[in-house]
């Protein structure tokens, strides 16, 4: 009896591995995956602006990006004691105005940087819909607690939609040619935009980015974390109690797809070293000074100490 409908994942490449160099950037899915990745020690680099819903926003991140683009006192306002942009999420903002610009460059710079030698991009599109400035119509990352009659809210159109993926994936390519491309589409559900709304808004990214995937020589490759919540996961107790966001089980279900996908059989069974290790770290013992505990202690380093003769930026010490 099946109690599932299993989401077929294949195999792909290149692998990741602890010595890829993986540059994330999207909507809050994003940071699930990346703290997935955090807990295993993969080298990455993740939401250098804070959380990015929208292609739009992501495509004009990474143009910015590469062309070097320098933020100054025009592209930030001050609001609620606290400088912000656009641009970003309020999770940059400060009271601070010089240092709020300089900490906007420095991410940008740090994304160029990284971008260039980054081994696989992960994306992830969270919803089509859009808030626009009423005084300049210029879509926004965050409304940052403005009174809404600043804005407007629009859907975007299939056809903007793909148009502004083909520009990003261009911009990435230009940037670094040879790393892997891997979108997907967050499970993460936005209910305050209206249950059909929602549905249309995943539905346009859906068929937005399919039709810039499925052609000869696609740029870029697809994981169904979205189709594995809705399908293979079609069940509340998936979900956090605010019955938007997949909760820890869902995550690391849709993390095991991954990296089944993603790596090899090698890297798996490091991931299973790492995650030994880690609950090592995490032990407290009843008697710190028993030597069952010092013999405990002794082969925790030692199983440290081996994994870093072979990756050596692993550090156990931001664990």
């Amino acid at each position: 009896m099946k109690l599932t409908t299993p989401v077929p994942v294949k195999p792909q490449d290149p692998k990741i591995d602890h010595n890829s160099k993986i540059f994330l950037l999207g909507s809050c899915f994003v940071e699930n995956i990346g703290e997935q990745l955090d807990y295993y020690k993969f080298q990455n680099f993740r939401n250098p602006f804070g959380i990015l819903y929208h292609p739009l926003i992501l495509e004009q991140f990474i143009l910015r990006a590469e062309k070097g683009f320098a933020y100054t006192e025009e592209d930030i306002f001050f609001h609620n004691e606290r400088w912000h942009s656009f641009a970003a999420h309020s999770v940059l903002s400060d009271p601070e105005k010089d240092r709020f610009l300089n900490r906007l460059n420095e991410q940008s710079l740090k994304s160029l940087e990284f971008l260039k030698y980054a081994t696989h991009i992960i994306l992830t599109l969270g919803t089509s819909w859009v808030y626009k400035t009423r005084e300049s119509n210029e879509a926004v990352a965050n409304c940052h607690k403005l009174p809404q009659h600043n804005f407007h809210k629009e859907i975007t159109s299939v056809e903007e939609l793909e148009s502004s993926l083909q520009s990003l994936i261009s911009s990435l390519k230009r940037l670094n040619g040879s790393a892997q491309i891997i979108f997907t589409i967050s499970p993460v559900r936005h209910l305050k935009d209206g249950v059909v709304e929602n549905q249309q808004s995943k539905a346009h990214l859906i068929s937005a980015l399919h039709q810039v995937l499925n052609i000869p020589e696609a740029p870029a490759v697809y994981f169904p974390s979205y189709e594995i919540m809705i399908d293979e996961l079609r069940d509340y107790r998936f979900y956090a109690e605010d019955m938007l966001h997949p909760n820890a089980t869902a995550i690391r279900f849709i993390w095991y797809k991954f990296i089944t996908a993603w790596c090899t059989e090698e890297t798996v069974n490091i991931l299973k070293e790492i995650e030994q290790i880690q609950r090592g770290l995490s032990h407290r013992p009843f008697n710190k000074n028993s030597l069952a505990h010092q013999n405990f202690l002794s082969d925790l380093k030692n199983k440290i100490e081996l994994l870093i003769s072979q990756f050596p930026h692993i550090n156990f010490k931001e664990a």
